[in-house]
């Protein structure tokens, strides 16, 4: 018989034995610790090691259970239980919901749940200074909106006004805040909030113009660190506690620094390719230093190294949000006066957009996806790779752009991605590939085909999608277009035939070779039959030999 109970803990599943029977309000307690995380499904009467023991008498009871669970809990935590049946023991299942705000027990104590470094979970005490971080995580509290304790007017840095200004005015924010006095700016971005003891700066003022001293005093979390490595060796280390604008401006300039650049030829001009896009560098700094945790004590991390860029900012993704679902889901974060102050001086993406400029920094030049494949509960990761750009799938996008007079869509230029790396694919496999609906899939490959820049390759079922003989001649691989569209021995003269047509009418033994990935005796047999056949004839002799379409 299949075990249905699984075999191992971890922050969703926990095991409690339940031999002596196992005390309720610890069992409260663990619950309230997992309805405060992810929530999951506890199951009563398995060991720590996955052994199952079974449920003693007073447990038997699944309704009484649920009634407990729901009375010592507060707010209200509504569980299902029910008693499951495995190798000749019962073991009560309890599901526990994930909660949308805190819980506590009825006697006050809250906890949450955490992984310990050997991988297993464990309770622990949530202290008050995690509560903002949990309700912020959950959408409940926008913590960049708060007053700063301690924080007065006076600490507010009159030079970083100015830099604010600046910026507004030089990345095409919203100029109607040009027009304003300090006191009025302060107050539309929110930098500044009253209430009956007066005016006073909230967090988001801080981090924006803040001045440095007492910003690293009174927000100590509100870090950051700029590194290359190249090897083992340390080229640059530098951590700062100054302002968000000052930081991002000076890491903007850093980054340059060690981001060169190279040179494609579109028509008469030579167009610079950078290493790292900087419209996607630019978003993805403004996302990590914008959504990061600032209640927890570490530093938003840039690190260039020889395989890419990495950019790490505190706390895990916001509820809703997680790898597969980046590129879909709502534009929502955590820090959202933060958030919106940024959108309207022009640093961040207007549209709450900024992880389309991201993906769309790589896939213009034809490099491999950015990477949030490292990011956990605690952090998110965003690495970059380094790679060749592939200048003539560039060329398409370009192309095809300027034909248009706009962007692809995000989600074209996925698809677009996905077919160069994977080269021939059916929808359903290119849905999971992007991560983006079946039938939002089927819509983008319908205009892509209509723009000639995929086509289908099979029919009804066995229909595959590869990119279109057109991106193939302009890419200057014929041969690739023609071994995408299916090679099988029966159809090996028709290929060699396509082929030629292709190529001017004429085909080498060489291309014949590297098209179907046969011998040299083997593509001279298939040539000599064709000329049998008199569907090609024979220009030149011995090894360079042509073959010249017989029309």
């Amino acid at each position: 018989m299949v075990r249905t109970i699984p075999e191992k803990e971890n922050l969703s599943i926990e095991f409690k034995s339940d031999i002596e029977g196992f005390n309720e309000n610890d069992l409260v307690a663990e619950i309230v610790g997992m309805t405060n995380t992810e929530g999951g499904y506890l199951y009563l009467g398995v060991e720590d090691d996955g052994s199952i023991t079974g449920l003693s008498e007073k447990h038997r009871d699944p309704i009484g259970l649920m009634a407990l669970v729901a009375n010592k809990t507060v707010p209200s935590v509504a569980v299902r239980a029910e008693i499951l049946e495995e190798t000749g023991n019962e073991v009560m299942q309890i599901a526990i919901p994930m909660s949308r705000t805190i819980v506590a027990t009825s006697d006050g104590k809250i906890q949450r749940r955490r992984l310990k470094a050997d991988g297993t979970p464990e309770n622990v005490p949530m202290y008050p200074f995690e509560i903002p971080n949990r309700l912020s995580t959950l959408n409940m509290l926008d913590f960049s909106a708060q007053i700063l304790e301690g924080a007065t007017i006076d600490d507010l840095d009159e030079r970083e006004r100015v830099r604010l200004r600046n910026i507004i005015r030089y990345r095409k924010g919203d100029n109607s805040l040009l027009e304003l006095n300090d006191m009025e700016l302060d107050k539309a971005l929110r930098i500044v909030t009253e209430d009956s003891s007066g005016i006073h700066p909230t967090v988001t003022g801080m981090l924006l113009i803040g001045k440095e001293e007492r910003l690293e005093e009174l927000m100590p979390t509100a870090k950051a660190m700029f590194q290359v490595l190249e090897g083992t060796k340390i080229r640059k280390n530098e951590q700062l506690s100054k302002p968000l604008l000052a930081t991002f401006e000076l890491f903007e300039e850093y980054i340059k620094a060690w981001n060169p650049e190279r040179e494609m030829e579109y028509g008469l001009f030579r167009v610079p390719i950078p290493e790292f896009s900087e419209a996607a560098l630019r978003e993805g700094l403004v996302n990590a230093f914008c959504h990061r945790d600032y209640t927890i004590l570490q530093s938003v991390r840039v690190a260039i190294e020889d395989e890419g860029l990495t950019i790490s900012s505190p706390g895990g993704f916001v509820e809703g949000v997680n790898i597969k679902n980046l590129l879909t889901v709502e534009p929502h974060g955590r820090n959202q006066t933060l958030a919106d102050a940024l959108k309207r001086i022009g640093l961040a993406e207007k549209t709450g957009r900024g992880i389309d400029r991201i993906f769309e920094g790589s896939i213009v030049y034809g490099r491999p996806l950015p990477d949030y494949s490292e990011s956990t509960s605690t952090y998110v990761k965003l690495f970059i790779q380094r790679a060749e750009p592939d200048l003539q799938f560039t060329k398409m996008i370009s192309n095809e752009e300027n034909r248009l007079g706009r962007s692809l869509p995000i989600n074209s230029l996925l698809i677009l991605s996905c077919l160069q790396s994977h080269r021939r694919l059916d929808i359903n496999s290119i849905s999971n590939v992007v991560n983006i609906s079946e039938s939002r899939t089927k819509q983008n490959i319908e205009k892509l085909v209509e723009a000639g820049l995929v086509e289908a390759v099979g029919s009804n079922r066995s229909r595959e999608y590869i990119l279109s003989a057109k991106v193939y001649k302009e890419q200057d691989n014929v041969v690739g277009y023609i071994r995408q569209t299916g090679i099988d021995s029966l159809k090996y003269e028709e290929l060699i035939v396509e082929l030629a047509t292709r190529q001017n009418g004429f085909v080498s033994r060489e291309n014949v070779v590297d098209l179907l990935n046969v011998t040299q005796p083997q593509a001279y047999r298939l040539l000599k039959k064709l000329v049998k056949k008199e569907r090609l004839e024979m220009v030149g002799a011995g090894r360079k030999a042509r073959y010249r379409l017989i029309k």
